[in-house]
This record gives C-alpha cells, sequence and structure tokens, in this order.
C-alpha cells in the first residue's frame, strides 16, 4: 500500500536494469558483461580472502586497494574513492557535488540512471539533446549549470568523447564539477584521468564490472582530487563506511596487478566488434561508431522490437529502449566469436537472408 510511501518514494520511476533469466539458458547479449571470465590472479586473491577473517569488518578506508589503483593511475591515494560498483560512486557523486537549486546538465540519450538519482536526491536537470548521428555537443554545456555528467564512451549509444572535447567542457566550467562517467573507457576511448591533476573541478568515475570481468564483485572506483575526494568520503561515512567487503577488495587489487590479462580480453572484445559490426551492416544493418564493448544497431525495414522478440525466441537476449529517438535501435552486447556468429545468424534468418 504506497500511502504507507513517502511523497518521494510514490513520485520515483526506478531504474529498470536489464534481463536476468532464470527459465532457460540464454545467449546473454543485453547487460554489457564481459564474456571473458575473470582475471586468474583476481580469482586466486578472493579464494585467498575466503578465510576466517570474513568475521571482521574490512578495512573502512580501502587502503591497500586505493593504493593499488593509485599506483595503476599514475596518482596519489588521496585522489582515489572507491565504492560499491560504480552505480553507488555515481550516486554519492549526485549528493556530494550537486544542489537542488542549480540544474545538472547530462545528455538526453545517456545511462538512464542520471535521471533516476536526480529524482531521487530532489535535483533539477537539463537534458541536451545529441545531435543526429549521436554525438555529444559541446556549446550547450558551456551554458550555466550546477553540475555535468558526461559518459565516455556514451551508452547506450557507444559513442567516444575526444579527450580536448572532454577538456573544453571543463575549461568552460571552472565553477561546477563535471563528473566523466568511463565505465566502456578500456574497449576504445581515451580517459580524461590524466586530466585530474590540472582540473580540480574534474570527477573519473570507473568500475570493475565491464573490462575486469567483475560484474558480481560490486567494485567502482573515482578519481580527482583531495576536496572532492573528501566530499565524496562525507557523504559515504554519513551512508555506509563499510562500502566494500574482504572479497571485494581482494579481488579488485588481483584484477589490477594482472595487466595482460586486461589487455589481452579487451583486444579480444575489440576485434569481436569490428568483426560484427562489419557483418551487421552487411545485413543492412545502421551501426554507430562505437568504443565499448557493445553496439548499437538499428535496421530501416524491420522494427527494433520485432527483432528483440525474434531473438528471444531463439535464445538470445539484446537490449531494446522505448524511448524517443532510440526506440528503433538495439543494443548488442559483445560477447565471444561464437556467440556473435550465433546472433548474426539468427538475425539473417529473421530479415530473411542466407547468413
Amino acid at each position: 500500500m504506497k500511502e504507507l510511501w513517502s511523497k518521494r518514494a510514490r513520485a520515483l520511476t526506478p531504474y529498470i536494469p536489464g534481463e536476468q533469466p532464470r527459465e532457460r539458458k540464454f545467449i546473454k547479449l543485453n547487460t554489457n558483461e564481459n564474456p571473458y571470465p575473470p582475471s586468474p590472479m583476481a580469482l586466486a586473491a578472493i579464494r585467498e580472502a575466503a578465510c576466517d577473517t570474513l568475521r571482521l569488518y574490512p578495512d573502512p578506508e580501502c587502503t591497500n586497494l586505493r593504493e593499488v589503483l593509485a599506483a595503476s593511475y599514475g596518482l596519489k591515494p588521496n585522489q582515489v574513492f572507491v565504492g560499491n560498483g560504480s552505480d553507488e560512486v555515481l550516486a554519492m557523486c549526485f549528493q556530494a557535488f550537486f544542489d537542488p537549486d542549480r540544474p545538472i546538465l547530462f545528455p538526453d540519450i545517456t545511462y538512464s540512471f542520471y535521471t533516476v538519482y536526480a529524482d531521487l536526491f530532489g535535483l533539477t536537470y537539463r537534458q541536451i539533446p545529441l545531435d543526429e548521428n549521436f554525438a555529444v555537443p559541446r556549446e550547450p554545456f558551456l551554458e550555466e549549470n550546477g553540475g555535468i555528467v558526461i559518459a565516455n564512451p556514451n551508452a547506450p549509444t557507444g559513442r567516444a568523447i575526444s579527450l580536448s572535447g572532454v577538456k573544453a567542457v571543463l575549461e568552460g566550467n571552472p565553477n561546477s564539477v563535471v563528473v566523466v562517467d568511463e565505465a566502456y573507457v578500456d574497449f576504445g576511448a581515451r580517459s580524461a584521468v590524466e586530466l585530474v591533476d590540472c582540473h580540480p573541478n574534474l570527477v573519473v568515475v570507473q568500475t570493475m564490472s565491464k573490462s575486469r570481468s567483475l560484474a558480481g564483485l560490486r567494485v567502482g572506483f573515482a578519481f580527482a582530487n583531495e576536496n572532492l575526494i573528501t566530499a565524496l568520503n562525507s557523504v559515504k561515512n554519513s551512508f555506509n563506511s563499510y562500502t566494500l567487503d574482504r572479497l571485494a577488495l581482494a579481488g579488485a587489487e588481483g584484477a589490477l596487478r594482472d595487466v595482460g590479462y586486461l589487455r589481452a580480453t579487451t583486444m579480444k572484445i575489440i576485434h569481436t566488434r569490428g568483426y560484427t559490426a562489419c557483418r551487421l551492416k552487411s545485413l543492412g544493418f545502421q551501426v554507430v561508431d562505437s568504443s565499448a564493448n557493445f553496439l548499437f544497431v538499428s535496421h530501416p525495414d524491420v522494427a527494433a522490437k520485432t527483432l528483440l522478440d525474434g531473438l528471444r525466441e531463439r535464445g538470445i537476449l539484446v537490449r531494446w529502449f522505448d524511448k524517443p529517438r532510440i526506440s528503433n535501435y538495439l543494443r548488442i552486447t559483445i560477447g565471444t566469436d561464437q556467440e556473435m556468429e550465433a546472433l548474426c545468424a539468427a538475425l539473417a534468418e529473421l530479415l530473411g537472408k542466407e547468413g
């Protein structure tokens, strides 16, 4: 009975995650999970941490993990913040840096959690339309605002923003915090981490879920100057001091140390993405240039919803968004070569073409 809910809870439209099926086995290309297992070093570290010390609370400062992250990205530990997945880190950014009396800016087509968080925390926002090619325009993000959130590469389109573009937004908004959400950056975009030391208004958010195959562990992190990290810690310690458990801390450290494995698996996905894009174009699809571990595609002759349903009947899940401007597009996660072959064969069948 919603009469017992708060007014804010009654007004919320929650984020809807991608389907996690239970009733049958599917080829899952709908939630941008990595098709390859975590690093052996990460798994070994988790196994070692699964011992009697689990009876003890984890380090609330996540000291070792922050030190490894700092060393990996050329920063200092006091420029690093970690949380329970990048979604939690983003939620804390919305609370730490944005106020209700000044609107936040983010694209009209982007990660839908941004509007959810704004509504949850009572913040105003203005959505900036992407251009006809789904690129992020620069000038509208230089208008008066109370903060900016940009996903790079963007989701669900996969398009990347140049480092010079990010820098222009930062320099044009010296009095606003600019959050760059880099969940997919390891698949082809250039990270803004190198700008942290010279831009005190920058926060870069990343995750272990995508390129490091640790979606089930829930580890996210942010890079910023010490002043902004202090604000994030203030929010965190007013909510939950122990954001990461011992297994997550250990697994994340192990994954960070295995640089070669990260490079090998991301290159596999990038290669498969290019091959799949060519196959889909040969089937008549329009394919948006992607720097992420997914493709955003549309067919001029068959509705996206029809293709979505047809693929599901054939045991393949992809993602469809019933939203303005993108309702005829599918977002397709890059799986293994074998999974993408199955996808292309199923689409060829649905389109009445030979695979």
